[in-house]
């Protein structure tokens, strides 16, 4: 079987995303595969001549649709027709950037329209550059629910490591909104989500264990009413149609379960409860996955890091697995 394409989005220009791409695939060859790399060519070339590196890449007609889909086995480069001669400023964060991130996520949606068979990775991007730029997104997430006609309700953050697996209730929100935002219906679509996605991936022997919102799950309604009369029901409306799920678990301990193997994966009510366990074990491993789109997309599990591009330090650890993740959920090797 022929691979599907991926497309591989440089994510914010100035930020780690051209220069983790650019080592990555001269360090590792990608036989089958067709790589898309979407962005401007000179977030490209100013690491590879940092780094004295060859062009690794083959450039496209980006606007040709089906350019990618008739292509060989490679790695080849689509530059969307208002990032031709965008100005990099490596290690900066401007508009310039956010602009390089937003218009290369436009022309991947448009893509992904029509080839929705193929599978999306996506580079690091600044939220306060892509806003500064004129898109009115907190993330990749938001962005693409919006723009495959999903819709935010439609959709569900998941990352994932090596040992750990969570999910997200709510992705981006000021903590001050995250209760009104945990509802009945949310917490059941994220956990029908999670469970298809653990199936595909051999895990669902296993439990999703479901975290309550307040410390120790609420304590029977002592510390809060929401995991009791929102979180509780649509942990068992989910059961009843089929999800292996636990909970709502008091968060303290539920990841030191999750470590020890107990449970396929983690539904965190938010961002700040659900990520800094999973990071702390596989921060150079860990694979963003958005669930419910109509196509797959995976993306690393790290930010743009200003400070860090041009040093070498930054691993490619996190986006290997993500391309690997996009192999694998597109029905590749």
């Amino acid at each position: 079987m022929t691979a599907k394409p991926l497309l591989l989005t440089l994510g914010d220009s100035n930020g780690l995303g051209p220069e983790l791409a650019c080592r990555l695939l001269t360090e590792i060859n990608y036989p089958g595969l067709r790589i898309g790399l979407v962005g401007p060519k000179a977030a490209l070339a100013w690491h590879c001549d940092r780094l004295h590196l060859p062009p690794f890449w083959t450039p496209l007609d980006a606007s040709d649709p089906d350019a990618l889909e008739g292509a060989a086995p490679g790695v080849f480069l689509l530059t969307p027709p208002r990032l031709a001669g965008l100005p990099v400023t490596p290690g900066r964060e401007t508009p310039a950037g956010g602009l390089s991130a937003g218009e290369s996520l436009e022309y991947a949606a448009t893509l992904l329209a029509r080839h929705a068979d193929w599978g999306l990775v996506t580079g690091p991007l600044s939220k306060a550059a892509l806003n500064a730029a004129g898109f009115a997104f907190p993330g990749h997430t938001e962005f693409l629910a919006e723009r495959s006609g999903v819709g935010r309700g439609g959709v569900c953050m998941h990352l994932g490591g090596p040992v750990l697996r969570v999910s997200l209730v709510t992705t981006h929100p000021p903590l001050a909104k995250v209760p009104s935002l945990v509802t009945y219906d949310r917490v059941a679509r994220c956990l029908s989500l999670t469970w298809d996605h653990v199936r595909r991936l051999g895990v669902s022997d296993r439990p999703i264990a479901v975290c309550g919102l307040n410390p120790h799950a609420g304590e029977g309604g002592l510390l809060g009413s929401e995991d009791e009369e929102v979180v509780r029901p649509a942990v068992a409306a989910a059961v009843a149609a089929g999800v292996a799920a636990v909970g709502p678990l008091p968060a303290d301990t539920v990841f030191y379960r999750a470590a020890k193997g107990e449970f396929s994966a983690i539904l965190a009510m938010y961002h700040d409860q659900g990520l800094p366990p999973l990071k702390m074990l596989h921060f150079d491993a860990t694979v963003n996955v958005t669930l419910g789109l109509p196509f797959v997309r995976t993306s690393v599990g790290h930010g743009t890091a200003f400070d860090l591009v041009g040093t070498g330090k930054a691993g490619t650890g996190s986006l290997a697995a993500a391309l690997d993740m996009a192999v694998r959920l597109t029905g590749g090797a």
